[in-house]
């Protein structure tokens, strides 16, 4: 199901004025993008998104100004006829014209005002829009913090999640979100993770019951935020099963609509798991720095397969 945003959200979180069209705040958003209608005001109404917030800065305002007054009054009853605009939005604390007032109050289009600039105001807008109206899930999974690399680690109920997670604090990465993590998917597919409310910071160890992070190791332990880059996945060790030894198989997981690369970690006593993650941290930035040690080492093993090879000719 789409996300919305009610206009009259946009009004509270922004302080706007309501300056015609009140009937109209229950109107909603969505989509993030704004506009502003420029060439509509010069007349050109052919590709006019109507489904965006519309934005009139002192530009466009100067330019209806201009215009006589009966081309005046047709574009701007064209530009609030629409049911699916959300709202107009004149910024800078500028004057609204007229026009603008009589048309808006009689198709029940909401005119708000800000006194912050343009590019300010959208700015902030878009951010807020986009938080807003981003798709989201929520996975059962650690999200952590090391070596600046956003991990998600999944894994069956009781496989040891959350003790690797504790152990990654004690060696002096960062909890993000224990049990369940709320993942937002950006506008530019890039997945931001966080905790819910209700247990942020919190950590549960089975044996020893809830703790919170913050308290035990200060607030250099924990982020609320932190962008997912890499997923483990813990599994319970099979021994039928073949594991991969070199690291030549690049796995990914789809989270909502974006790929992201996946380590799977076998599982069985006495393996360390937070000092695995650690190297598997470290490992994924080198990758992206252009250095990966498996492809040496099958460039180098082929090489040198090749020259014993010539050796026996």
């Amino acid at each position: 199901m789409a996300k919305k945003v009610k206009v009259s959200e946009l009004v509270n979180q922004f302080g706007l004025e309501v300056i015609s069209g009140e009937q109209g705040l229950k109107r909603t958003i969505t989509v993030d993008d704004l506009y502003r209608p420029g060439l509509e005001m010069a007349g050109y109404f052919e590709y006019h998104p109507l489904e965006r917030v519309q934005i009139l800065g002192k530009t466009e305002l100067h330019f209806i100004g201009m215009l006589p007054a009966n081309e005046r009054k047709e574009r701007i009853e064209r530009l609030c006829q629409s049911e699916e605009t959300p709202c107009i939005i004149v910024t800078r604390g500028l004057e609204v014209p007229e026009e603008l007032v009589q048309a808006s109050s009689a198709n029940q289009l909401p005119v708000l005002r800000s006194s912050l600039a343009t590019t300010i105001l959208s700015s902030r807008i878009t951010g807020f829009l986009e938080s807003k109206l981003a798709p989201t899930a929520t996975i059962h999974g650690v999200l952590v913090d090391v070596y600046g690399v956003g991990m998600l680690i999944t894994g069956s109920s009781g496989i040891g999640k959350s003790e690797t997670a504790l152990e990654l604090v004690k060696r002096g990465h960062r909890l993000i979100a224990d049990d369940a993590v709320e993942i937002r998917q950006t506008s530019d597919n890039q997945l931001h993770g966080t905790a819910p409310e209700l247990i942020r910071h919190l950590l549960e160890i089975r044996g020893v019951g809830i703790i919170n992070v913050m308290t035990l190791f200060g607030a250099g332990a924990i982020r609320n935020n932190k962008r997912i880059t890499l997923v483990v996945r813990l599994e319970a060790w099979q021994q039928e099963k073949q594991y991969d030894r070199l690291g030549l198989d690049e796995e990914t997981t789809r989270i909502i609509d974006t790929d992201v690369p996946l380590v799977t970690i076998p599982v069985r006593p006495g393996r360390n798991l937070a000092v695995i993650i650690e190297v598997a941290a470290m490992n994924y930035r080198l990758k992206r720095m252009g250095y990966n040690a498996a492809l040496q080492f099958t460039a180098k093993l082929t090489e040198t397969i090749a020259e014993d090879i010539d050796d026996l000719d």
